[in-house]
């Protein structure tokens, strides 16, 4: 297994029972073919430039452990899920 870094960009908008929700979908999904150590809500946060017409969002980092063919599988989470604006995934040197 390899270690990995993920921080999306969640909705502004979204109160804190739904981002509890989100967090949870996404550590369960990890936690089938790896382990999440860790998961900071960074908070809101202003963006560079607008995404989606939002000048901030809320940013969540996943520190985990996964095989890496469930990286795909993750990615494609992300892309369908709504309040996502934006992700990233990546692979940390052991």
């Amino acid at each position: 297994m390899n270690k990995y870094e993920s921080i999306i960009i969640v909705n502004p908008n979204l109160d804190e029972v739904a981002l509890k929700a989100l967090e949870e979908k996404f550590t369960g999904l990890i936690n089938e073919n790896g382990k999440v150590e860790s998961v900071e809500n960074m908070g809101k946060k202003k963006l560079a430039y607008e995404i989606k017409k939002h000048a901030e969002g809320t940013y969540l980092l996943f520190n985990f452990e996964a095989q890496p063919d469930s990286i795909k599988e993750l990615e494609r989470v992300y892309r369908i899920t709504d309040d996502i604006m934006k992700f990233i995934v990546v692979r940390k040197e052991a």
